[in-house]
C-alpha cells in the first residue's frame, strides 16, 4: 500500500441549490470554465444528462503542456452526486490505458446554499512510491500530484462559486 497521500478533497459552499450545481458540473463540457487546467470535454454518446457508463475525452493544459485523457462516469446522481475515472492519457489523443485517477463531487444542502465538495484520489496505487514522486515532481514542477491537486481544487471550487454566483446575479 502506498505512504503517499492518495486523497484530496475541499469544499465550498455556494449559493445555488444542489440540483443546479450538480447540472452544471455534471456538463463536462463546461469544465473548463472553472477549472485550471480542464479545457472541456467531448462526450462519446452525449444525451440530455450524464449517466453512469458515460465516456468523454477531458482536454487539458498546464504551462505548454497539453494532454487529453478518456474518462467514463461513475456516478450520476442528480442533485448528489457525479463521479467519473481517468483511465487513459496521452499527448494530442489518450492512448496509454491505466488506473489513474477518480474524481467525485458531493451536493449537499447547506444554510446559504449547498455545500459542494470535490475529492480527487490518485488510482496509480500500483506505482511504486519513488517512482510516482519522481514523476509527480517533473510534472507538477516540484510537488507531490496530492498538494498539487489540493491546490487546483480549491481553485476549481472558488472559481465555480464565482461563476455560478455570477450567472444568478445576471441572469
Amino acid at each position: 500500500m502506498p505512504e503517499r497521500p492518495m486523497t484530496v478533497s475541499d469544499s465550498i459552499v455556494i449559493d445555488a441549490d444542489p440540483t443546479t450545481l450538480y447540472d452544471r458540473i455534471s456538463d463536462v463540457t463546461q469544465m473548463g470554465s472553472w477549472s485550471p487546467e480542464n479545457r472541456g470535454a467531448k462526450i462519446a454518446q452525449p444525451r440530455a444528462a450524464a449517466y453512469v457508463g458515460m465516456v468523454f475525452e477531458g482536454h487539458n493544459k498546464r504551462g505548454a503542456f497539453r494532454w487529453s485523457t478518456r474518462c467514463t462516469v461513475t456516478a450520476a446522481d442528480p442533485g448528489a452526486r457525479f463521479a467519473f475515472r481517468v483511465h487513459v492519457i496521452g499527448v494530442g489523443k489518450p492512448l496509454l490505458h491505466g488506473r489513474i485517477a477518480n474524481w467525485e463531487y458531493r451536493f449537499e444542502p447547506e444554510a446559504g446554499g449547498t455545500r459542494v465538495t470535490e475529492t480527487w484520489n490518485d488510482d496509480r496505487t500500483n506505482w511504486p512510491d519513488r517512482v510516482a514522486g519522481v514523476f509527480d515532481r517533473i510534472v507538477t514542477r516540484g510537488k507531490t500530484f496530492a498538494d498539487f491537486q489540493q491546490k487546483n481544487i480549491h481553485l476549481t471550487l472558488r472559481n465555480l462559486k464565482r461563476v455560478i454566483e455570477t450567472d444568478a446575479t445576471t441572469s
